[in-house]
């Protein structure tokens, strides 16, 4: 134990250290939260917004903003719990190009401890960095319209854990096999670039093809960002039901902004979201250890 905590010690401290490495993983929060503000926000407002034209009952500014501010948060949260595992597990690639992971490896280190080091050095520099950015995303949500309980926040908070182990144990498996920095910029990209829209937070899957969504339901990234909306909008729902607002009505707004997931016309209850999300983290770890061991045996032989 006394090795493995050294080893997450120093890795924590070679990504903090790094500010490009670490920067790069800040990208993504500050893009969604500056597109969201200055564009995304005005046209969620609209669509919300015709979707209660015809019910007859006026709904608050402040309740229309805190459904608005509740995408963008669980938008933000979504993709940054993946996206900044990845930009901080690089470290075991950089550690390939600089040679230090082959000085670690002629130590009495055990390899399984030093494969396990970057993965939790890894889950802990994501986290904190993500519940960072889940501080600033409450800060803002108490600014535009604050709906939340505390079982709420707990929630995302769980969620938040949740996604950032899946992230971390998805970017030990995809980043294992890189020997480059090149072929680790590569990857950070395309990660950063599409995994928004494949886990539906850029755009709803609802506004998908079908074909198309029964896709992306396989995707446990998915269910992660619903997991997100629904407990982000939980209060913002309660309140509109307050108001009057129909089951019927409630039903498609749930369904526009993918708090009810459908997996091939079947209603995907959250407990099913957080069974996905653990057997999706525990393939992933799985997967990994079996590549740490393969490559373990290949070197003694």
């Amino acid at each position: 134990m006394r090795r493995l905590w050294a080893l997450t010690r120093r890795n924590i401290k070679l990504y903090f250290k790094d500010k490009g490495m670490f920067f790069t993983s800040l990208i993504t929060p500050v893009i969604l939260l500056v597109l969201y503000i200055t564009f995304l926000s005005n046209v969620y407002e609209d669509i919300f917004l015709g979707m209660l034209s015809g019910v007859g009952i006026t709904v608050p500014d402040k309740l229309v903003q805190g459904c608005v501010g509740g995408q963008l948060v669980s938008s933000i949260l979504a993709v940054s719990s993946v996206t900044v595992a990845f930009c901080s597990n690089l470290l075991m690639v950089q550690d390939k190009v600089t040679g230090a992971r082959r000085d670690l490896t002629m130590t009495p280190v055990n390899s399984t401890v030093l494969a396990l080091s970057y993965s939790l050095a890894a889950f802990l520099s994501t986290i904190i960095v993500c519940l960072i950015a889940a501080v600033i995303c409450m800060i803002y949500l108490a600014a535009v319209g604050w709906y939340l309980t505390a079982a709420d926040v707990l929630a995302l908070i769980l969620d938040v854990i949740l996604l950032t182990l899946f992230g971390t144990a998805l970017s030990s498996v995809v980043n294992f096999p890189l020997s480059t920095s090149g072929q680790g910029s590569a990857v950070g990209t395309i990660i950063s670039a599409g995994y928004g829209f494949l886990c539906g937070a850029y755009m709803p899957i609802s506004s998908f093809s079908d074909g198309l969504r029964n896709v992306i339901m396989f995707l446990p990234g998915t269910y992660g960002t619903s997991l997100l909306r629904n407990h982000a909008l939980s209060g913002v729902f309660a309140e509109l039901e307050s108001l009057g607002i129909s089951t019927e009505v409630m039903t498609g707004i749930r369904d526009s902004i993918d708090c009810n997931l459908y997996f091939f016309d079947n209603n995907v209850s959250q407990g099913v979201m957080y069974l996905v999300l653990v057997v999706a983290i525990l393939l992933c770890a799985g997967i990994y250890a079996l590549m740490n061991a393969a490559a373990a045996r290949k070197r003694i032989k």
